[in-house]
């Protein structure tokens, strides 16, 4: 099983794929504390009275910060080559052709 997940994420080692793993992790938690920091710079409060909707767009918001957090990790672990294809598949998303 091990082998397989080495193999899906294109990892060199056991050790690579939990360092994989720990900057995937890292990228994710950083992004959803970053969101609320960020909406209450805009104060979106102010906009949004609908908790829901408040949360939709936390959500949406979560995704880009996530992109951008996960390529500031990997440079600091020094994964920056592993994760530049995800990030250019992000900005790629997005392209307007």
């Amino acid at each position: 099983m091990i082998n397989n997940l080495i193999n899906l994420f294109g990892a060199n080692s056991k050790l690579h794929l939990l360092k994989i793993f720990i900057i995937f992790g890292l990228a994710g938690s950083f992004s959803v504390i970053l969101s609320e920091p960020l909406l209450q710079l805009v104060s979106i409060e102010k906009f949004i009275s609908n908790k829901l909707f408040y949360w939709v767009v936390r959500l949406i918001l979560i995704f880009p910060i996530y992109q951008f957090v996960l390529i500031i990790l990997a440079l600091v672990f020094g994964e920056f080559s592993y994760f530049k294809k995800f990030f250019i598949k992000f900005i790629n998303y997005f392209k307007i052709n």
